[in-house]
C-alpha cells in the first residue's frame, strides 16, 4: 500500500507532532490487540517520505507511548493503549499516529463522547436537562459529569463547524443551522446528517465519519493536535 501522509506544517517550537491513523478497527480495543501482536504495518501507511520534512527514508519508528482510553459503549472500560511513535532524523522531531478512535488530549474515546451526547440530545428533545440526565445514564465509575458533557458539546460543535466545508463533500449539511438557535438543536441537525441516531448503528456511522475527515492526516475532527496547541 502506498503511504498517503505528506509533510505537515508545524510550529517551530513543537517537538511532537500528532497525525491521524485511519483504520478499519471498530473499537480502540481491537486496535490495541492488533498493535501488540505486531499486525499493523505503519511504514506502508506512511510511505517512504518523512511526513515531517518530506525526505526519503528519514524517519524511524521508536518506542511507542501509552495513554489511557476510556470507553462507555457498550460498556465502561478504561485501559492504557499504545500509540505508534516515530523520529524525523533531519529535524529531530517526533511524530505519532493517533488512531481515529481517540481524540487528542481527551481521555475518553470519540465513541464515548458521541454516545454520551446522543443521550443528552435525546433528553433535551424531551424537554429535560441533557447534561444532567446523560451523566446519570453512563456508568457511575466513568466519572462523567454534567460539566464534562457541556465541554464535550462545545468541543464537538466547534469541530463540526470547523470541518463543515470538508464534510459537506460527503454529507448533505443543507439543513444544519449554525447560528441563533440552541447548541443541542445544532448538534441534533449534524447528528441527523451524519446518521448518528440512537439505537441503530451509530457506532458504524461514527467510524465512517471519522474516516472521511482523516483523509487530511494532520488534522483531527475533534480536539487539537499537539503541533497546533498554543501551550
Amino acid at each position: 500500500m502506498v503511504g498517503y501522509l505528506r509533510p505537515v506544517p508545524h510550529e517551530q517550537g513543537s517537538r511532537s507532532i500528532q497525525l491521524t491513523y485511519s483504520n478499519t478497527f471498530q473499537s480502540i480495543w481491537e486496535y490495541k490487540i492488533s498493535f501488540l501482536r505486531g499486525r499493523i504495518d505503519f511504514s506502508s501507511l506512511i510511505g517512504e517520505r518523512c511526513p515531517v520534512c518530506g525526505s526519503l527514508k528519514c524517519y524511524r519508528q521508536i518506542t511507542p507511548y501509552w495513554r489511557y482510553a476510556t470507553d462507555l459503549f457498550p460498556d465502561f472500560k478504561k485501559e492504557q493503549v499504545p500509540v505508534a511513535r516515530f523520529l524525523c532524523r533531519n529535524r529531530k522531531k517526533t511524530f505519532s499516529l493517533l488512531p481515529i478512535q481517540l481524540i487528542p488530549y481527551f481521555q475518553y474515546t470519540a465513541q464515548a463522547v458521541i454516545g454520551t451526547l446522543l443521550l443528552g440530545c435525546q433528553w433535551w428533545q424531551k424537554g429535560k436537562c441533557g447534561f444532567w440526565n446523560a451523566s446519570r445514564e453512563v456508568d457511575p465509575e466513568s466519572s462523567v459529569t454534567p460539566y464534562l458533557i457541556a465541554l464535550w458539546l462545545r468541543s464537538v460543535i466547534h469541530g463540526f463547524r470547523r470541518t463543515h466545508p470538508v464534510l459537506k463533500r460527503f454529507y448533505d449539511l443543507s439543513a444544519v443551522r449554525t447560528a441563533n438557535h440552541p447548541a443541542w438543536e445544532e448538534l441534533r441537525e449534524y447528528f441527523t446528517a451524519f446518521c448518528l441516531e440512537p439505537g441503530g448503528f451509530w457506532q458504524r456511522a461514527l467510524h465512517t465519519l471519522l474516516c472521511h475527515y482523516s483523509l487530511r492526516p494532520e488534522l483531527f475532527l475533534f480536539g487539537t493536535a499537539s503541533q497546533y496547541r498554543l501551550c
